[in-house]
């Protein structure tokens, strides 16, 4: 790998933007065959939105969906999928950058087995930056409530760019860069020694991978949660007064009972998806730098 002290100085230097490139590649390439499972689960995903949105039991978010019959089922997935090809590229892509800078170019004393969490945390803040607008379309169309008033993207498009950036795009930005960049640290600091574990117990190095993705993934977005349920909250509504996020956790704490439980409503479809998708963008991953290493 480029950076060990295995590699002479000049191979380095005419190697590592080919390798930088290809951790890109590689990371835009698995989100893009990761979703396919990403189209077809979507259903889970807005019964999920439903749930965090309106505090409902999930047969009831899906009783909503139903009513509003199959056409509208997948109104909104054009955002998610475009996230998942961009989140991919920018989130091992630019850990890997900044995981090389940090190893060539720290002047601090750091352990290695914290850069991989520090070179995710940059990462994150740069996606949520990327993405945080995607975001706010894909919860503006998933909100039934906004079919009558913005029916097309276009019409949402126009309207959230009539607003200034804090409440028209970047609503909660906050909040999603909290999110991502503890999210990404956590997946990268987390995922190689999950797998390293998971590796040893005799499974292939694939098998492992999808595994390590998986729980990884899966102890992140239990964790992140109450972030992700106060995200969907914040950018659902347009044009309602702009609350500032310790408004809104206050009314979201509050419209829960200061309940745990309610606040973590439609949390276990959120490892259904965690398993599906991180586990094979993962797996993917992992075999595509390990074939071009």
């Amino acid at each position: 790998m480029v950076g060990s002290p295995d590699h002479k100085l000049d191979d380095e230097g005419l190697r590592d933007p080919v390798v930088r490139f290809q951790s890109y590649l590689h990371g835009g390439t698995s989100s893009l065959l990761s979703a396919l499972p990403t189209f077809i689960v979507f259903p889970v995903y807005k019964t999920v939105f439903r749930q965090q949105l309106h505090n409902t039991p999930v047969h009831t978010a899906v009783a909503q969906l139903y009513k509003e019959g199959p056409l509208k089922l997948y109104r909104g997935v054009v955002p998610p999928l475009l996230m998942r090809t961009l989140n991919g590229t920018l989130l091992f892509g630019l850990q890997d950058t900044l995981l090389h800078q940090l190893t060539v170019s720290s002047h601090y004393p750091m352990p290695t087995s914290a850069m991989p969490a520090l070179a995710g945390f940059g990462a994150g803040i740069v996606e949520a930056m990327v993405l945080t607008p995607l975001e706010r379309v894909q919860n503006v169309l998933q909100n039934g409530q906004n079919d009558h008033r913005l029916p097309t993207l276009k019409s949402v498009l126009m309207r959230l760019k009539s607003q200034r950036l804090a409440l028209g795009y970047y609503r909660a930005f906050l909040p999603i860069t909290a999110r991502n960049a503890l999210g990404s640290s956590l997946y990268f600091g987390l995922k190689d020694p999950v797998c390293t574990v998971v590796a040893g117990q005799g499974l292939s190095p694939m098998i492992s991978s999808f595994i390590s993705g998986t729980l990884t993934s899966m102890a992140i977005s239990l964790t992140l949660y109450p972030l992700s349920v106060l995200v969907a909250n914040m950018q659902a509504q347009v044009g309602a007064e702009g609350k500032g996020v310790i408004a809104c956790w206050r009314m979201l704490w509050t419209s829960r009972q200061r309940s745990v439980a309610l606040l973590y409503r439609g949390g276990s479809l959120v490892i259904l998806r965690s398993c599906i998708t991180w586990g094979i963008t993962t797996a993917i991953y992992d075999r595509q730098q390990k074939n071009s290493g």
